[in-house]
């Protein structure tokens, strides 16, 4: 087996034609052996095999930067660099992530779980190579769908402007980029895209560019023919030198052109054109459902069952019957329709639903402008994601009271996706968010008693609930800012939304040892009702247990209440800390962040002992 003696770029580069595509078909099927073990990310990653092979014949990437947009495009990258041994333990707690990640191996320069970014980082990587005058290449691998968002663009104007030398690597596996019109375009695509054709443009640049009359004149003449014959690049308008598009399934033709994309020392714009899943047949012929997968069985591939009942699909019921009342509710999305439950909106109410791909910022300004005239949006959006719109947050919708409702999906520890996509901090920067009411369900029928009531409010509200289903906790308690679950004179544990299930677990652990632990149920999290002057006014400890970051958790509010007043209640807080949390399920996450209920009923029973 070749792949197993493969531990670098510089392997790859040894292997001879023959080797090189038995590797692509060895790495094509343990991508599909180890995801259907583990689950993971599967139709992207096939169908950049011979692609990221050869990028690894034309640059080491112990060395050189190549960053991968999005990155669940990276599987073949990991098992070429050393971490074939540790595929198994992909996206499971304590082993490899799904993403790339730098802490993982100096292979990957960069984070990247969230699309668009890459010519960004590629570009400022490239501008500190130039000023500190060091040797590499640069080279950022965007797929078609992270060209929906706008950074991509922000990126792609300053990079081809630039004059660096990078090469953009444009993976289009879903959708035509530029539209190429008649057969001479067709066949000048082709004639631009193979290497001889490039070496001869360098020797026409370095020979015939010496004689500036005679190379105006030839180089006017190209011009007009080629936009004669070829519509205008939108690329090349940018300032890239474009190539393609070229098969992305032909590894040696990819690896010449790439080579020789390199070698023009200037920004190239490398089309490619991929099948997502390939290799795989059920992938090939559903790749939407073979984007992101659970363990499944290769032979019989996936076998759709009926969906199951989550927060998600709870929250697109809601949406339904919300659209039917009111035919000013409208549904947003960012590229995420059939993640966030909208589905059947969708299709119920076309006129109203509105996927503007992954353009989050967008959305939350576009949503703005939709309620300042008139309508109800409710933009359904991952709390990982909707961190990119914080400025239009604040500027577009807090600074003008607009009336928009977000759900705010995947709040909280999301297990195998990792640290990228955690909804770690939305408790923090949606509590900074001038007039937002942040509400927490923490089951099916509150999510839709406070949609309800979030659509009948004004100015902006925020729903947060979490991936997964509900818990034991069933109850709708929502009418209320907050709700004594159950009693106790010892100590308070406070908690929202899907965690109450751990702190009522916790109160019975402690039932058990003799401490009498009050569970008080949080249902709004901006000006939360700590309910200081009633029933916990004498409670001498208490315990915030969240699934948030530690900065603008609402602990900290406790915490500041507690100090105005003078109170002398011990508080403990429980929560994620800085944030970043890696990869595993969402149990032993919450182990090993101390917010499971173990760890809640253990640190009440040091505040009641009177520890510190």
């Amino acid at each position: 087996m070749i792949l197993e003696n493969i531990k670098s770029s510089a392997d790859v580069k040894a292997l001879t034609a023959a080797q090189t595509q038995a590797l692509c078909g060895e790495l094509r099927q343990a991508i599909i052996e180890n995801v259907s073990k583990t689950g993971g990310h599967l139709a992207s990653g096939l169908g950049a095999v011979e692609l990221t092979v050869a990028i690894h014949r034309v640059y080491d990437t112990a060395s050189d930067r190549v960053i991968f947009d999005v990155g669940h495009q990276c599987y073949a990258h990991k098992m070429l660099t050393g971490r074939l041994d540790r595929f198994g333990t992909l996206r499971q707690f304590g082993g490899l992530s799904g993403f790339p990640t730098p802490f993982e191996s100096g292979d990957d320069p960069c984070v990247c779980g969230h699309a668009s970014v890459s010519v960004s980082n590629a570009l400022g990587m490239a501008r500190a190579r130039t000023l500190r005058g060091a040797d590499c290449d640069i080279c950022a691998v965007i797929g078609d769908g992270a060209l929906t968002g706008g950074v991509a663009y922000e990126g792609l104007s300053d990079c081809g402007q630039s004059g660096e030398s990078i090469v953009v690597i444009l993976n289009d596996n879903c959708m035509s980029i530029s539209s190429n019109v008649g057969g001479m375009a067709k066949l000048l695509s082709l004639i631009r895209a193979r290497p001889s054709y490039l070496r001869f443009k360098r020797f026409y640049r370095r020979v015939i560019g010496r004689v500036k009359p005679l190379y105006a004149v030839t180089h006017s003449v190209k011009e007009w023919i080629k936009h004669i014959v070829i519509p205008d690049n939108m690329f090349e308008q940018m300032g890239f030198y474009y190539l393609g598009p070229v098969d992305g399934h032909n590894e040696r033709l990819l690896e010449h052109v790439l080579r020789d994309a390199k070698a023009l020392k200037m920004p190239v714009l490398l089309h490619v054109v991929t099948t997502k899943g390939k290799g795989y047949a059920p992938a090939e012929r559903d790749p939407e459902l073979y984007h992101g997968v659970g363990p499944f069985d290769v032979q019989k591939g996936i076998e759709q069952a009926a969906p199951k009942r989550d927060f998600s699909a709870a929250f697109g019921e809601a949406m339904c019957a919300a659209a039917e009342r009111d035919g000013a509710v409208a549904a947003i999305t960012a590229a995420m329709e059939s993640g966030t439950g909208l589905t059947a909106f969708a299709e119920k109410y076309p006129e109203r639903f509105f996927d503007v791909g992954i353009e989050e910022e967008h959305a939350v300004s576009m949503c703005a402008g939709m309620a300042l005239n008139g309508l109800k949006p409710v933009f359904a959006v991952y709390s990982s994601f909707l961190q990119r719109g914080l400025d239009m947050l604040i500027h577009d919708v807090g600074l003008a009271r607009a009336h928009v409702v977000f759900g705010v999906d995947r709040a909280g520890l999301v297990g195998a996706d990792g640290m990228t996509h955690q909804g770690a901090f939305d408790v923090g920067y949606l509590r900074l968010v001038p007039g937002m009411t942040l509400l927490s369900p923490s089951n099916y029928v509150e999510l839709r008693s406070m949609l309800g009531a979030a659509l009948d409010a004004d100015g902006p509200v925020a729903l947060r609930y979490p991936r997964g289903s509900e818990g034991a906790f069933t109850d709708d308690t929502s009418a209320a800012p907050s709700a004594l679950l159950r009693a106790g004179v010892d100590a308070v544990i406070i908690s929202y939304g899907i965690m109450i299930n751990e702190a009522l677990a916790a109160a019975e652990m402690l039932e058990q040892k003799g401490i009498r632990a009050a569970v008080l149920k949080l249902n709004r999290l901006t000006e939360p009702d700590f309910r200081l002057d009633s029933e916990l006014a004498a409670i001498p400890a208490a315990v915030v247990a969240e699934d948030c970051a530690a900065a603008g958790c609402v602990g900290q509010s406790l915490a500041a209440a507690l100090a105005e007043r003078g109170a002398a209640m011990r508080l403990k807080m429980l929560n994620l800390g800085s944030g970043v949390v890696q990869h595993g399920s969402v149990d032993a996450l919450r182990r090993a962040c101390g917010i499971d209920a173990q760890s809640i009923a253990a640190a009440v029973a040091s505040l009641a002992g009177g520890a510190a």
